[in-house]
C-alpha cells in the first residue's frame, strides 16, 4: 500500500486495517509525511474512549483488556488495542506477545490491535503513543485500550494519555506498598484486583480501600477511586468492570472534567513536539560556530550557562 494520505485516511476510515496499520507505522516511524496524516485525522478524532490499563508485570493485563475488548464487542462497539512493550535492546522491536494472547479476537473486524515498542522511552508509553492512539480513534474505534508496560515508578505516565487510567494489583505480590511509593495511588481512577480467585485477594481490596482513604480528603461530587475484583482468565468480574468504566466516564462528562483531561492532553503533546523540534536543531547546531561561540565565552567567564541557553533558545526561534 502506497503512501498516500488521503487515500490511507480514507480506507481507514473505512476499516482497512492495512490501511490503519501503514499510518500507525508512518507514526512509529516518525514519516517525513507525518504533519500530513495528522492535519488529515485531525477532523475524525476526539470520539473514542481512551482507556489506559497499567500495573506491574504478571497482574494479567492483557488477560484483562481481551476481556475487556469481548465485553465491549458484545455491545457492538469497535475496539483498538495498543499494546506498548518493552524494546529489543537489538531490534528496537517489542518483545511480548500481546497479539498472541489476545489470539481469539485476531479474525474479528472490530477489533485492531496493535503492539508498540518503547524504544528506551521511560514512563511506560512509546512516545508515538499519543499519535497512534489518534489515528485508531480516526479509523472510528470506539474505544481505545492503551496496555503500558509494567515498569514501577514511572508508570504514572499513563495518567496523561487517558481519558480513564485503570489500575491492576493482583494478590501475593506486594503491589498495595508498591502502589503507594510509585504514586499508582494518585492516577488510578479504577482499581482492578485481577486473579481474585487466588488466596489473599480479600486482604488486598482491604488494603486498598485503606489506603485510597488515607489519600487527600475529597468534596462532594469528586470521583471516588472504584476497586473491582476480577479473575479475568475465568470472565469473572468483568461486567462488574464495565460498569465501573461507564460510571467514570459519565462523571467525567457531567462534571466537564473530560474536556479538560482532553486538553491538558493536547497541550502536552503540543509541547513535546515543540520540545522535540528545538531538541532537532539544537542537534544540527552541534560543531555550529554559534554554539561554539557561547561555549567559548562560557569557558571565559564572560556567560553563564543559564544566559547562554536563553541566548540560544533566542537564536532559534527567531531564525
Amino acid at each position: 500500500m502506497t503512501d498516500d494520505v488521503p487515500r490511507l485516511v480514507a480506507k481507514a476510515r473505512e476499516g482497512h486495517p492495512r490501511a490503519v496499520a501503514r499510518l500507525i507505522s508512518l507514526v512509529e516511524n516518525a514519516s517525513p509525511r507525518l504533519r500530513e496524516v495528522m492535519a488529515a485525522l485531525a477532523p475524525f478524532t476526539g470520539q473514542a474512549r481512551v482507556i489506559g490499563l497499567t500495573g506491574a508485570p504478571g497482574v494479567g493485563k492483557s488477560t484483562v483488556t481481551s476481556a475487556l475488548v469481548s465485553a465491549y464487542r458484545a455491545r457492538g462497539m469497535r475496539v483498538g488495542v495498543l499494546a506498548v512493550d518493552p524494546s529489543s535492546p537489538f531490534s528496537g522491536g517489542a518483545l511480548l506477545g500481546d497479539r498472541i494472547r489476545m489470539g481469539q479476537h485476531a479474525g474479528d473486524d472490530g477489533v485492531y490491535i496493535r503492539s508498540m515498542a518503547t524504544r528506551g522511552h521511560l514512563g511506560g508509553l512509546a512516545w508515538a503513543a499519543p499519535q497512534a492512539v489518534r489515528v485508531l480513534d480516526a479509523a472510528g474505534c470506539d474505544v481505545v485500550l492503551v496496555e503500558t508496560v509494567g515498569v514501577g515508578q514511572s508508570e504514572v505516565d499513563i495518567a496523561s494519555q487517558a481519558d480513564t487510567s485503570v489500575v491492576l494489583l493482583a494478590p501475593g505480590m506486594g503491589d498495595g506498598v508498591q502502589a503507594a511509593k510509585a504514586g499508582i495511588l494518585e492516577i488510578g481512577d479504577v482499581f482492578v484486583v485481577n486473579k481474585a480467585d487466588r488466596d489473599g485477594a480479600d486482604a488486598t481490596v482491604r488494603e486498598l480501600h485503606h489506603m485510597l482513604g488515607l489519600g487527600e480528603a475529597r468534596a462532594p461530587g469528586d470521583w471516588r477511586p472504584s476497586v473491582v475484583k476480577t479473575a479475568a482468565a475465568r470472565g469473572e468480574g468483568v461486567a462488574e468492570l464495565a460498569e465501573a468504566l461507564d460510571k467514570h466516564r459519565a462523571w467525567l462528562e457531567e462534571h466537564g472534567v473530560l474536556a479538560e483531561r482532553r486538553a491538558a492532553r493536547a497541550a502536552r503533546e503540543v509541547e513535546t513536539i515543540a520540545v522535540t523540534a528545538l531538541r532537532e536543531r539544537i542537534g544540527d547546531l552541534r560543531g555550529d560556530r554559534r554554539l561554539g561561540a557561547l561555549a567559548e565565552r562560557i569557558t571565559a567567564g564572560e556567560l553563564d550557562p543559564y544566559a547562554a541557553a536563553d541566548e540560544l533558545v533566542r537564536g532559534l526561534t527567531e531564525s
